[in-house]
């Protein structure tokens, strides 16, 4: 069975994915005895079956290849029209999050217009000239959680309310083990106020870095998608705008402690590193242990040598941490215990929310949509309104 379809739409999206057409033929070819060929796609009609595995490389849905409206390729339309180069070179599953956000972002920026929803920024714009220590002790007292939170989920989902009470929206995607096109992304900002960070079940502290270094590229007003990395704290060929990130990243979050890393005499065997001292630092901020030691191989407070020990030894507790839920997790097995294996929920920004329940009320959006965009079942849209 074959349909009419806009040639161009799929033209727009190899510009936007910066993919070529025959790596595309390549992708949706692939266990085809008989590889789809440039004909089939630009004919004036194509097979369905044809489109769905397009729809499988784009997620846009089947009505949207056959809609006859022009898309035009400006950079209002799409981060990857406004920038050439990124941190990361992304593959095509960071390139569908991304433009899953975006098109999102562009859905509520139309949902909160109807509403007469507004998000003034409230937080100034800053430069790489400006010292990114001052900056994050002021914004800090903006951002901060009220009440530390030592449980790492209660402490970033506090971020988030706080992020949201000046209108910077923050979102988190969620990857299964077992998806095909996995992101090589952790983290983006996207203009305006749009925050989106990969959800690290396993490593809380990793996300909560992140999203406090895409916060610098919103105070910057620097838009990227990249790979966070705390190791890179201690890297000096990274850009100035990495670096200015990174350094605000690590004041905000440590605070005070700040002045007792500072006076730190040299970490080495003799002291076993400052151990317990970092390890209650880390416990006391939320940033990783291994973050702070990056801190003080930046600062040269630690050698490479005794760095790389330290490593050793915590990669040593983690393989261990994880063999021991392994094991537990079999004998629970043997045992007959079962263990809920639901995928985690992404946590929702009150600021999100706020903007759905405002349209909902307003007659912009009704319940299928509500549900929809909050991806929650009908009938639990009573503990959203």
């Amino acid at each position: 069975m074959t349909i009419e379809h806009n040639i161009s739409r799929i033209n727009y999206l190899l510009k936007l994915y910066r993919i070529t057409l025959n790596e595309l033929l390549d992708k949706i070819s692939e266990g085809l005895k008989n590889p789809i060929t440039k004909n089939d796609l630009y004919s004036s009609e194509i097979k369905i079956s044809h489109l769905k595995k397009i729809d499988k490389i784009f997620n846009k849905g089947l009505e949207y290849y056959i809609n006859p409206k022009p898309l035009k390729e400006n950079k209002d339309a799409s981060i990857f029209f406004r920038k050439d180069k990124f941190n990361s070179d992304l593959n095509i599953g960071a390139k569908k999050i991304v433009n899953q956000f975006e098109d999102l972002k562009n859905s509520l920026t139309a949902i909160s217009k109807l509403s007469d929803v507004h998000f003034e920024r409230k937080i100034p714009i800053y430069s790489i000239k400006d010292n990114p220590r001052k900056i994050a002790e002021k914004v800090r007292e903006l951002l901060y959680p009220n009440e530390f939170s030592p449980i790492l989920r209660d402490f970033l989902k506090e971020l988030i309310s706080k992020f949201a009470e000046n209108n910077i929206m923050v979102f988190e995607f969620i990857e299964t083990w077992n998806k095909k096109d996995r992101a090589n992304i952790n983290g983006f900002y996207i203009k305006p106020n749009v925050i989106v960070l990969k959800r690290q079940q396993k490593s809380f502290r990793r996300e909560i870095f992140t999203l406090i270094h895409e916060l610098a590229h919103y105070l910057l007003n620097e838009e990227e998608i990249e790979e966070v990395d705390v190791k890179s704290i201690s890297q000096k060929d990274l850009s100035k705008i990495e670096n200015w990130c990174n350094e605000f990243s690590y004041f905000f979050l440590v605070g005070n402690n700040a002045n007792i890393i500072e006076n730190l005499k040299k970490a080495d065997s003799s002291n076993d590193y400052h151990f317990d001292l970092i390890q209650r630092i880390s416990r006391e901020t939320n940033l990783s242990t291994l973050a702070l030691y990056t801190r003080l191989l930046y600062s040269r407070k630690i050698s490479y040598k005794g760095y790389n020990n330290v490593k050793k030894e915590l990669d040593e507790r983690y393989r261990k941490k994880i063999e021991e839920e392994n094991r537990k997790k079999e004998l629970d097995k043997l045992s007959g215990i079962k263990r809920g294996g639901s995928v985690p929920k992404p946590i929702n920004s009150p600021l999100f929310v706020n903007t759905l329940q405002t349209a909902l009320y307003g007659g912009v959006i009704n319940e299928y949509d509500f549900c929809k965009k909050l991806n929650i079942k009908p009938e639990k849209i009573e503990q959203y309104i």
